[in-house]
């Protein structure tokens, strides 16, 4: 991941309401969440989640995907993974880290 894709990730994640939808995104899972959805379960108004989705969208954390009349929008679980990596690249000093992956790791 370039250091520019990493500050605008990490850009748009520094917003409480950004990183709340983001968080209900990644507990969903692959299902992913209509906007109307979360509007509704995070009281959040239609037309600033709007606005934050597609800030999450542009700094590539979120995708979206049209299904019928519906956009279904999902946590882009490679984008993170990528994000936590380069933030955790040099951990330890440069020494192996003692933090082992798990089969709980994200998809």
């Amino acid at each position: 991941m370039e250091e520019h894709d990493v500050v605008r990730s990490l850009a748009a994640l520094a917003q409480p309401v950004r990183l709340q939808v983001f968080r209900a995104l990644v507990v969903r899972g692959a299902t992913g969440l209509t906007p109307g959805t979360m509007a509704e379960a995070l009281n959040i108004p239609p037309n600033t989640l709007s606005f934050h989705l597609k800030e999450l969208t542009h700094a590539g954390l979120v995708t979206q995907e049209r299904s019928s009349r519906n956009i279904i929008y999902r946590a882009a679980f490679e984008r993170m993974n990528g994000l936590l990596a380069y933030l955790t690249d040099n951990c330890c000093q440069g020494a192996k880290c003692a933090v082992k992956a798990t089969a709980d790791s994200c998809p």
